[in-house]
């Protein structure tokens, strides 16, 4: 069977490898002739499709550290997949042993110290089940099929930022597995240079196999979902957002939306289909104070076609999504940190939603601004405290002979609303066409910093599967 060696040179495995390898693992290996073998490789984005020459289904950290030295041994090609979900299909390479991480899906929480324990493999899902046992959560992002690894790693955001920030300014602490196949522990306290280059670097420094995150009181009720108008009204729509996220208090958090309607029951049938503007909330505070202060402005505006904006269970708003971002689709997005929505913006944003050439894409506009604007740039790699909302023009498709059309209009999108950014980007949201300009727009300032940490823990550059920083000195890989 043939892998690939970490410069790109083809090796045989033999029988006799194979076996020495299956004996220090607790989880499967498998081969492509193994039945499971295409549903581990499988991505969410179906754009991605690549087939590595052996995966390691880890169940536990002792098989994460035994497939690394065996391919530290052999000089093989690593990659490394949690939930799958990268929009870039980083889990996944040609030729390489796959580390699939999706069967170490423990959370442990310590309602004490509000603090959750999570493996790697874990889904958003995962995480805010065991937490809103509590009553407790921490800042994650908007699809609960959502792999924490990555989406942490690169920074990620949700409901939630608001209040405390980045989902990494929330990370206490990381078990990581080294290059050479050490398990280490990276925090404020053990080795901090390591600590401030996972919180946004990615996954460029060793295998990361679990997380601690601080909790904060939220739910178990809040107050969200979404209203919708016709886009023909999305000029005024957008202009009460804008009005209304200027002042919203740090428990709101809004998002503004444009696409054709999907099929689903909260909008009348004869709108499935048809362009629509929509406005989705979170109020994490108390429900009460939400809904007559902060929801009922929403609620009030204009004459919506659609209302599922309630009370409801924060894990049941972390799941509102999922059916909008479905494995197997095909995705292709571009986007943009913005310091501000104005008029200008908006225009162009309406102009590129009528375009849109797919019933399931859309022109989306995060709301940010709050904690992570208080911290200093350097306070970790994912940086960009200027940012005050995300635009992301969001591709998705059934078919592949579509491709040229959807990926185009997301091109087209970003091409006029890019003017509007603050000139940086946000690292999770890019696609696997994106060049070096685009790592200078999402670390900007870190890359050097970023590149001393990684000749320290991996200057062979063994972890290179990734949006990758080479080490000191070096290309990239």
């Amino acid at each position: 069977m043939k892998a690939i060696t970490l410069d790109g040179a083809g090796f045989e495995l033999t029988p006799d490898m194979l076996d020495g390898l299956k004996m220090q693992l607790q989880g499967p290996l498998l081969t492509p002739d193994d039945p499971d073998y295409q549903g581990s490789c499988s991505l969410w984005n179906a754009m991605i499709d690549r087939r590595p020459a052996l995966v390691v289904r880890c169940l536990g950290v002792a098989d994460v550290m035994a497939s690394v030295r065996f391919a530290r041994e052999h000089d093989l090609l690593l990659c490394i997949k949690g939930g799958g979900h990268n929009i870039a299909g980083l889990a996944v390479a040609d030729g390489a042993l796959m580390l699939d991480l999706s069967l170490m899906r423990g959370v442990w929480v310590d309602r004490e110290r509000q603090v959750a324990h999570a493996q790697a493999g874990c889904v958003l899902g995962d995480v805010d089940r065991e937490t809103q046992v509590h009553g407790l959560a921490t800042v994650l992002g908007f699809v609960s099929t959502t792999g924490i690894a990555g989406l942490t790693l690169g920074g990620g955001f949700g409901y939630l930022t608001r209040r405390w920030g980045y989902t990494t300014d929330n990370v206490i602490g990381m078990d990581m597995v080294t290059a050479d196949g050490h398990l280490v522990h990276a925090s404020a306290d053990e080795h901090p240079d390591l600590f401030w280059g996972l919180r946004g670097g990615g996954g460029n420094f060793g295998v990361v196999t679990g997380f601690d995150y601080q909790l904060h009181p939220v739910g178990p009720e809040v107050v969200g979902g979404v209203v919708a108008w016709p886009a023909s009204e999305a000029s005024a729509v957008l202009e009460h957002y804008r009005h209304l996220a200027e002042q919203a208090p740090p428990e709101l958090t809004l998002v503004a939306m444009m696409r054709p309607a999907p099929s689903c029951s909260w909008l009348p049938k004869e709108w499935h289909g048809k362009p629509i503007v929509g406005l989705l909330a979170c109020y994490s505070g108390d429900p009460e104070q939400g809904e007559a202060a902060v929801v009922a402005p929403i609620k009030a505006f204009g004459q919506p076609i659609g209302d599922m904006l309630v009370r409801r269970s924060y894990a049941e708003l972390q799941k509102l999504l999922d059916v909008t971002q479905p494995k197997g689709r095909r995705y292709y997005w571009k986007s943009e940190y913005l310091p501000g929505v104005e008029p200008a913006l908006c225009k162009k944003a309406i102009e590129h939603a009528g375009r849109i050439r797919s019933p399931h894409s859309g022109v989306i506009l995060f709301q940010l601004a709050g904690a992570l604007n208080r911290l200093d740039n350097d306070h970790s790699p994912v940086g960009n405290r200027d940012a005050r909302y995300v635009f992301s023009a969001g591709g998705a498709w059934e078919q592949p002979e579509d491709d040229e059309a959807n990926i185009a209009w997301a091109r087209a999108a970003w091409q006029d609303l890019k003017a509007f950014s603050t000139g940086g980007a946000y690292i999770n949201f890019q696609t696997e066409d994106e060049g070096p300009e685009r790592m200078e727009a999402a670390l900007g300032p870190a890359l050097q910093r970023l590149a001393e940490v990684k000749q320290r823990w991996d200057p062979d550059n063994r972890f290179r599967v990734n949006r990758n920083i080479p080490p000191s000195g070096k290309g990239h890989g």
